[in-house]
């Protein structure tokens, strides 16, 4: 595997490793010799996250805007609710206690999150709780049910011998009803009910190494079909038709790649190591390198419009104002940065200078930023 690997995955790593260890071992003498192995159980999967007074000080890994309403997910199972855009937090219902790695609304009230040891949570009350829909043991053994899939490095049994403790790193979902999360190892599953069910895309995936995919986001406009995936060296996949086939693109750089933004005008904006960003207006088919003011790995990109607002690793915020085409820097924070959110101006007329809201969009909105170190305490832009 390339390495560094993504970053969050270190992040994660000691709760990762904890969990684990908290349960007995997932290789059974029945996986030596061809039979399936038996289940195991992982606590943390039925362990809800324990509630904290400092729960905004815990690592953040990825927040999200949802109406009036900001979001964030980390460490542990700890999702945090924002209503005053992010002057102060409250801990959400959370019914496991493994590290979460994305989440995405795809209205007011529904959404899903993904995490660590194949974790996918679906809310139906805007985040104010959350219920389990899948778990990496019940991944690993769809993955091994699957005979074209078994085809891939990381094959099903492969993920059943190992332990089922292989993080998804990504989620797309088109409504309520029809979504996809990707993963460490090539792991790919899909949903076409809502995430009662779940099943393994992996054959789908001209990926024969198994190679880790961090970022998964559909186009837009006349484009709301294609569906991109990135990942490690320097892996991209579009699809045409949802998802349902992939083909590999051309990438500028054989580096990570992080993530994908999606413009409103249908341009990608791909980002990884280094300050490795590229971009291109015509479905991936070609790519212009983006000169960042950074030379860290870009943890995220978010935008509103032809705003966007790209965080580094080693904390600093980046903007745009023209689509992605050019980046000036910010501010330097001192911090891992995670992601960026705009807080819709109704939620963030109550924050304030020291609270965890920072400079301002072009619409009036303020931005608010997630860190390894909670949500960041950044103060408007002077």
């Amino acid at each position: 595997m390339n390495a560094p690997h993504r970053w969050i995955l270190l992040a994660a790593a000691l709760a990762l490793s904890a969990s684990a260890g908290a349960a007995t071992s997932a290789v059974t003498p029945g996986a030596a010799t061809g039979a399936a192995p038996a289940r195991v159980d992982f606590p943390v999967l039925s362990r809800p996250s324990t509630p904290s007074a400092r729960a905004p000080e815990a690592a953040m890994l990825a927040i999200a805007t949802v109406g009036n309403r900001l979001v964030a997910v980390g460490e542990r199972g700890i999702a945090l609710l924002s209503d005053d855009g992010g002057a102060s937090w409250r801990q959400a219902k959370v019914p496991v206690s493994v590290s979460l790695t994305a989440l995405q609304f795809v209205d007011g009230r529904t959404g899903w999150a993904v995490g660590h040891l194949g974790v996918v949570l679906r809310t139906d009350d805007g985040g104010e709780s959350w219920r389990l829909q899948l778990d990496g043991i019940t991944a690993a053994e769809r993955a091994a049910a699957d005979p074209a899939g078994a085809a891939n490095a990381r094959s099903g049994a492969s993920l059943l011998k190992d332990g089922p403790d292989k993080p998804f790193l990504d989620l797309h979902f088109w409504n309520d009803r029809d979504g996809m999360v990707v993963g460490a190892y090539g792991l790919a599953f899909r949903t076409e009910d809502g995430g009662a069910s779940w099943t393994s895309v992996m054959a789908a995936l001209p990926n024969p190494d198994g190679l880790h995919l961090y970022g998964l986001r559909a186009g837009r406009g006349a484009n709301a079909d294609d569906l991109y995936i990135v990942g490690e060296q320097g892996l991209m996949l579009r699809s045409t038709d949802r998802g349902r086939s992939f083909t590999p693109l051309d990438s500028p750089y054989q580096g990570s790649w992080f993530g994908l933004t999606v413009f409103d005008d249908g341009a990608l904006l791909a980002y990884g190591l280094k300050g490795n960003a590229y971009r291109s207006a015509d479905r991936g088919d070609h790519w212009d390198k983006v000169e960042m003011p950074s030379e860290t790995g870009i943890s995220a990109i978010t935008q509103s419009g032809g705003q966007a607002l790209a965080v580094d690793q080693a904390g600093a915020v980046l903007e745009s104002r023209d689509g992605g085409r050019r980046f000036a820097l910010v501010r330097r924070t001192g911090l891992p940065l995670t992601g960026a959110a705009f807080a819709n101006s109704a939620s963030a007329g109550s924050a304030s200078a020291g609270s965890a809201s920072a400079g301002s969009a072009s619409d009036g909105s303020r931005t608010v930023l997630s860190s390894l170190r909670g949500m960041a305490p950044l103060a408007p832009a002077p």
